[in-house]
């Protein structure tokens, strides 16, 4: 394995939309982007049927570096069916499949209705109870209903990361009054609106911080130099890491170990 000079540390990514288009054309030199720079486990995002089953595929193509999630995004809850259902329940027996999710609720954009969001959300909350898989969840203003309806269900799963926290102080304590862990992206680095997670990243207990990059989407804003194709990428995440850190007030490396540590014991990665 090889680092860069000055960041000898192993990350994790646990959310990487890697099955994404974009890295057709260089799936194999993003991985070893990724490892020289220190990311050396990626968990990649399933967010649909389809989604999950190519998550899944990556996973087995490239074990020991990859993991997948098996899920339905609250955006796809309207093609949420018991084929569905049943296919969701067969991927998340694989040993390669490291949670359940990417599920959740999405009020944002309600591409689905909200009562088809509420109902797929719960069939796999039941699905990750059975099975006996830790959560990999989404929220973006449905906060009340997400709260209540994850909190009905909490104590029946082994765990549960809010991925690509971007909420309030108050959704944030919320959350880890439920025991949750909470994973941080770039959108920290985002001068416009992440602004206020500079602070609240403060509050997070050590043990419950992760890092992802949720590549292609939230590049960091503060890469130097930016890349002309704004493609995000697992590379960028000791970015994350470093920005986390200076805001936390630690070191490089102890957000580092910590963020590893706690991936590698919430997901049972090897």
């Amino acid at each position: 394995m090889t680092f860069l000079i000055g960041f000898p540390m192993r990350l994790v990514d646990i959310g990487a939309n890697l099955g994404h288009e974009s890295f057709r054309h260089d799936f194999d030199a993003l991985l070893r982007r990724a490892q020289n720079h220190g990311v050396d486990r990626m968990i990649v995002t399933g967010a649909s049927r389809e989604g999950s089953e190519h998550a899944l595929a990556l996973a087995h193509a490239h074990p020991g570096m990859l993991w997948a999630t098996a899920g339905v995004h609250p955006h796809h809850a309207i093609d949420y069916d018991d084929a569905t259902d049943a296919r969701l329940r067969e991927l998340a027996q694989d040993p390669s499949v490291c949670a359940v999710g990417e599920t959740g609720l999405d009020y944002h954009r309600n591409y689905s209705p909200r009562d088809v969001q509420l109902a797929a959300f719960e069939r796999q909350l039941r699905i990750a109870a059975e099975l006996g898989k830790p959560l990999f969840l989404h929220q973006r203003d449905a906060h009340g209903d997400f709260v209540a309806l994850l909190g009905r269900w909490r104590d029946k799963v082994p765990g549960a990361v809010v991925h690509c926290f971007t909420d309030s102080r108050e959704a944030l304590h919320d959350y880890l009054a439920l025991d949750c862990h909470i994973g941080i992206t770039g959108w920290i680095c985002d001068e416009r609106r992440g602004t206020h997670l500079r602070e609240l990243v403060r509050e997070i207990p050590a043990n419950r911080l992760m890092i992802e990059t949720d590549a292609p989407y939230l590049l960091p804003r503060t890469v130097r130099p930016l890349p002309s194709h704004r493609r995000n990428e697992p590379m960028y995440l000791k970015h994350i890491c470093e920005e986390i850190a200076r805001d936390r007030g630690e070191s490089v490396e102890a957000v580092a170990a910590h963020s590893t540590a706690t991936a590698v014991a919430f997901f049972g990665l090897a």
